[in-house]
Parts: structure tokens; C-alpha cells; sequence
């Protein structure tokens, strides 16, 4: 509870007079002893006690409307956020989340969580006496001074967005604002606490709070926690990725159902293609599908745009996918390596018979220099690792996105690349093999396909290997636990490591059961980057506008609102390019802030956490408690009258005599 005119509160001393006015009277009449009413004195002593009870009750009712009429005017206000005591406030610092996943619905025909906050936030600074309020979106980040509680659900920057949250740097906002602001401040953040938004591991946390607690008047924070249990049921549509291979569009797509969904239900996915618009019904059978969709587009087609989407459900901000395609590239790689059997088996596995958009050619290592890497899907590296002018054209076609993979050079070797180097040939015993004992069955070029089935790795033997030695992610490895493929992420390009030959004389890699999956899977990464020109997340910086390029949309669906055109996902033409903007990936991840996360990143804030504030069917944020404690009053009043009644007198008794 907290008091909007605390100065009132002085007033609660005014229930002493009734008390003080009653010891003053009981002094202002000093007691003589007469014998002549001793009699009656000892008559009336029995019924003196409940005299006293009553006189005591008339007083405390007196005291106790005081009181209360002191507490009313100091206008109190109940709020499991506010907490007891505070005074009034003069400014509300709102952090607002504006994510997609905001606009998850708490149950069917019900506002989004985004619109049910709004409306508490608006009827508790009414109650407060209505602050200073700034608020600060998690899309634009900017403080904005909202003239009007009323008028919150009305502006641009309170808006349904799909973009996602940033809180770290929100909160470091929120801390230079309130740097330059006065008096008594509170930041109020609200959030649905999707972990993804918050960052935990982020070491901006620990400046954040620096910044806070550096401040003259350290500001209290609450949480309004939107998070629900349950809630209108949900599926969601995303693109993983898309990729042009000729006449042919093939989409990477995955659909996502709530985590408490069971059975097997069927969705209409309308697919729209330059405008025209196709539905079939896919069949999911549990909480998550992953599918690819091939399509056809027109004969001559240089360049387009489209969307996937389902029926709007629980959240209609994560229903569509969108997607654009340029003129088709052929896809190149370049095999480093000299003659031999290891060269032929790797050029069958980046270009195989009948993949005829796919082409490939070998250059001896010491002639690589000279290559023109710009249009390079892959690059197969079997040779020693690169020095001098060979190892900074690869650095820079791995900084442009490249993929390259590494095959061990045969002999020991001291070279090193990326901080990575080859361990000296090791062999097998003799009459036995290196075998595959594990691998990543969910990520990396070894994982299992879209219909779940695994690669078939357990066939490869080996009877030598090199062990790829660096700070590196280990993909599989042999039955030793040695690894056998590795993973380097650098800049925007990966380099990858394998422990093995595809030559009868190492392995039989050769045989394709492993070499044709991982090279096809890494050729079709490299081949990506140049499809992703034309797809982007929202605030990345291939959605940003260069100089003097505008933003337009072109796709026909939804309504689009110009005034949150950057932070909406859709087709857009920027400038020359057109771009298909979708919601980032992260959005879909459905994992929570846990409150031991929630109390690492606010330590030492001492902040207030409100939970299911979001909830359509929980209380206000605030109340007013003015109307009861003036009730009291009454009731106070009404019971000391009815004390104070004269005691009526018994009809049977007869009047006395007069004469």
C-alpha cells in the first residue's frame, strides 16, 4: 500500500483528542466523599462496569473515525507492485516488450499479453496520480515522453511489432535516461521473460546494473511479468532457409506447436507466389515439423517474392513465412589438391552426375593464390595447410562467408591455420579399423535428414587418420574418442576439419555413405550466402537501409503499418534490392527466464517481481482504498451514535408522584 498525499498522514495524530478531551474532563471534576450518596453509589456499582465498556468503545469509535477519515484523504492505493510505504511518484520509466512472442493471447477471443499489460499500466498510473511517464520500447530503444496514460495504447511505439528485445541494452537506456530526471523514479519492465530477449549470459548485465546504481536517487524496478500458463492454443511458421537451384525454389521450413500439444493434427499452409496462391493441407504429428518445399517458378523468372502462412491461432505474429529469390548462380567449388584418387572422389561428391547447376575444378595448392574466390560455394582444402599469400586469400573468403574443408595433408606437418594444425598421421592395429563411434545427429553436415533418418556413418572404416588439433567444435568422433570432424566458426565463413582421406589407402570415405551427405551439406551453406541477399531478420543489417535507399512494401499480406515499417517482417523493396524481412529465429524459442537467471542479471537491484500481470483474468496492478476507509468512517460514526442512545425507559415503572 502507498499514500498519493502522504502529508496527510499527520492527520492520523487527531485521533488522540478524543482521548486527550476525555482525561481533561475526568480532572476537570475533583471527587468529596459524602456519606449521604454513599447509599446510592452502592446501588448503582454492579451496572458501573458496562458503563465503562460502553464509555471505552464510545472513545475508541471517535478515535478510530479520525483516523481512518486521516487515511482516506491521504489517498491510499493497494499495489502488489508498488509494495508498502512509497510515496507519490514523479516519474514511471516503461520498458516495454514489443517481441512477437507479446502477442501470444492468454486464451481464445482475449487481447494480447502486449494490449492486456497496456491496459494495466494505464489504470495503475491513474490510480498513482498519473507520473511522469517515459516510455522505452524494445524496438526503437528511444525514450518517449507520453503526454497521457490514456493515450498509450494509441501510439505507433506501443505497437504489435515482430522484431525481438535487447534487454541489457534496454535497461542501460532506461539508467542514462534517469540520469538527467529528478525526484522519485521507478522503472517498470514488461516482458514476457522469453530468455532470448533477456540475454542472461551477457556480460552487458554487469554495466547495466553499474549504471543504475551509480544514479543520485537509485530507481526501484518491477517486473510485470507476462508469463502464462496455458493460453489460447498456437502454432508457429518458420523459414530455416531458401535457396534458387534453377527453374526451382527449395524452402527449408519448420512448424512449431505449443509444448503441452499432443496428437496429430492437420494445417493448411497457403503458399503465394508473385501473387498467386496455392493451399495444401500437411499433416503434424506431434509438437514440431520439419519440411521442405519445392517450388516451381515461372519460366524466365529472373527474380520474385512470396509467403508460406497458416490460419491465425493463438499468436498472429508468428504465422507467415516470407521469401524472395534473385536470377539463379551456379554453384562452384574448387578442389585444392594434386592428381589422385582422393581429388577424383571429392569432385564426384561436390558435383555429382545430373546435378548440373553444380561444377567443380582443381587447382594445385601452390597455384591457388591466383583463384578468384568471389563466386566460390566451397573450397576442399587437400593439401598441407595454407601459408603466405594462399592462407590470406582464404582468410578473406572465409571473412566473405566461404565454407572450406579441410582434409589431413598425409604427412606430419608443423603448419598451423586459424590456430588449428594436423596431429602426425596415426594407423589402425593391424588386421583391424578406425570406426565412427558417435556423431551430432541434430547439427553439423552429419546430421540425420528432415524425415529423421541417420547417416549410415557406422559403414566408414578407416585405417589411418590425422587428428585435426585447435579450438574447434568436435562433430564426431572415432571409437578412441579422437575427434573426426570439426567445426571453427570465423567471422562470417566456417572452416571444417576431417580426420580422414577419401582414398583406399586411408579409408573408404570414397564410398559416399558420409563424404556425399557432408559435402552436399556444406556446399548447399556456402551456396546459401548468395540466396541470402535476399532474406534477412528483422534488425539485421540486411534489412538496414543504406543511403539513400527507401523502404516499400510490396507482398499483399496482412496490414501493414507504415509508422513500424522496420520492426514488421514482409516483402520489401529497398532501393534496388528487394528483401524478404522475416521475425528472428530466436522469437521461436520458447524457453523462459527462470528466477535464478532473473535474479543474476538484477543483482543487487532489489526489484519486485509481479507475476501473471499479464493475465486477463487477474486483479488491476493498482486499487484505490480511499472509498473503503471513508466507509469505516460512516460505520465508525453510526456504531458511536448507537452508543451513544439514551437508555429508554421502562413503560411498567409509574411516574412519581407530584403534588
Amino acid at each position: 500500500m502507498i499514500f498519493l498525499s502522504p502529508l496527510f498522514l499527520w492527520f492520523v495524530a487527531a485521533a488522540a483528542v478524543p482521548i486527550a478531551i476525555h482525561l481533561l474532563n475526568k480532572r476537570r471534576h475533583k471527587t468529596i466523599p459524602w456519606a449521604a450518596m454513599s447509599f446510592l453509589l452502592k446501588a448503582t456499582r454492579e451496572s458501573r462496569g458496562k458503563k465503562k465498556l460502553r464509555h471505552i468503545l464510545i472513545l475508541t469509535c471517535r478515535a478510530l473515525a479520525l483516523a481512518a477519515l486521516a487515511l482516506a484523504a491521504a489517498r491510499p492505493v493497494a499495489s502488489g507492485l508498488l509494495g508498502w510505504g512509497a510515496g507519490r511518484l514523479d516519474t514511471v520509466v516503461l520498458i516495454l516488450d514489443r517481441s512477437a512472442s507479446m502477442e501470444a493471447k492468454p486464451g481464445d477471443g482475449l487481447a494480447s499479453q502486449r494490449e492486456l499489460v497496456l491496459e494495466k499500466v494505464k489504470k495503475t498510473l491513474a490510480d498513482l496520480g498519473s507520473p511522469r511517464l517515459v516510455l522505452i520500447d524494445s524496438a526503437s530503444a528511444s525514450p518517449t515522453d507520453v503526454p497521457s496514460p490514456d493515450t498509450l495504447a494509441e501510439l505507433s511505439s506501443t505497437a504489435a511489432t515482430d522484431s525481438e528485445a535487447d534487454f541489457p541494452r534496454l535497461l542501460s537506456k532506461a539508467a542514462e535516461f534517469l540520469t538527467e530526471t529528478s525526484g522519485r523514479s521507478e522503472v517498470w519492465i514488461a516482458s514476457d521473460l522469453q530468455s532470448s530477449n533477456w540475454h542472461p549470459a551477457d556480460e552487458r548485465w554487469a554495466a547495466a546494473r553499474a549504471s543504475l546504481s551509480s544514479l543520485p536517487k537509485v530507481p526501484a524496478i518491477r517486473i510485470l511479468s507476462l508469463t502464462q500458463n496455458g493460453g489460447a492454443s498456437n502454432t508457429s511458421l518458420r523459414l530455416i532457409s531458401s535457396r534458387r537451384s534453377g527453374d526451382e525454389l527449395l524452402l527449408d521450413l519448420e512448424l512449431l506447436r505449443d509444448e503441452n500439444a499432443r496428437g496429430t493434427i492437420s494445417i493448411p499452409v497457403t503458399s503465394s507466389l508473385n501473387g498467386a496462391r496455392t493451399t495444401e493441407l500437411l499433416t503434424v504429428p506431434g509438437q514440431s515439423l520439419r519440411f521442405q518445399k519445392r517450388v516451381t517458378l515461372p519460366e524466365g523468372s529472373e527474380s520474385g517474392y512470396g509467403h508460406l502462412s497458416i490460419p491465425a491461432d493463438g499468436n498472429p505474429r508468428d504465422n507467415v513465412a516470407f521469401f524472395a529469390y534473385g536470377p539463379a548462380m551456379p554453384v562452384r567449388s574448387v578442389i585444392v589438391s594434386a592428381e589422385g584418387e582422393a581429388a577424383q572422389y571429392l569432385a564426384l561428391a561436390a558435383a555429382p552426375p545430373g546435378f548440373g547447376e553444380q561444377s567443380v575444378e582443381r587447382v594445385e595448392p601452390d597455384q591457388f593464390s591466383a583463384v578468384v574466390t568471389n563466386d566460390l560455394s566451397l573450397i576442399l582444402w587437400n593439401a598441407p595447410l595454407p601459408d603466405g599469400a594462399a592462407a590470406e586469400s582464404l582468410n578473406r573468403y572465409l571473412s566473405a562467408g566461404g565454407q572450406v574443408l579441410f582434409f589431413p595433408p598425409g604427412q606430419a606437418s608443423s603448419e598451423s591455420f586459424l590456430e588449428h594444425k594436423w596431429s602426425a598421421p596415426v594407423e589402425a592395429a593391424s588386421g583391424k579399423f578406425l570406426i565412427l563411434k558417435d556423431w551430432n545427429h541434430a547439427d553439423g553436415p552429419m546430421r540425420d535428414g528432415i524425415d529423421g533418418t541417420s547417416l549410415p556413418a557406422e559403414r566408414m572404416k578407416a585405417i589411418r587418420c590425422q587428428i585435426p588439433q585447435g579450438d574447434s567444435a568436435p562433430l564426431a568422433r572415432w571409437e578412441d574418442g579422437e575427434p573426426f570432424l570439426t567445426r571453427r566458426v570465423t567471422d562470417r565463413g566456417i572452416a571444417w576439419f576431417i580426420g580422414s582421406k577419401p582414398d583406399y589407402t586411408w579409408s573408404n570415405l570414397g564410398d559416399a555413405d558420409v563424404l556425399l551427405p557432408v559435402v552436399q551439406r556444406i556446399l548447399e551453406l556456402g551456396a546459401a550466402r548468395f540466396d541470402a541477399s535476399h532474406t534477412a531478420e528483422i534488425g539485421s543489417d540486411a534489412a538496414a537501409l543504406l543511403p539513400g535507399e527507401i523502404r516499400e512494401r510490396i507482398d499483399d499480406y496482412g496490414t501493414p503499418d507504415p509508422a513500424n515499417a522496420a520492426y514488421e517482417s514482409g516483402v520489401y523493396r529497398l532501393g534496388s534490392r528487394v528483401v524478404a524481412v522475416n521475425r528472428p529465429a530466436a522469437e521461436d524459442a520458447p524457453e523462459l527466464l527462470t528466477r535464478d537467471e532473473l535474479d543474476d542479471v538484477l543483482e543487487g537491484t532489489s526489484y519486485t517481481l509481479l507475476e501473471q500481470a499479464g493475465q486477463a483474468t487477474t486483479a488491476d496492478l493498482s486499487r484505490d482504498l480511499w472509498m473503503p476507509f471513508l466507509i469505516a468512517v460512516l460505520a465508525f460514526l453510526i456504531f458511536e451514535a448507537i452508543l451513544c442512545l439514551p437508555k429508554k425507559r421502562d413503560r411498567s415503572t409509574p411516574l412519581a408522584a407530584t403534588s
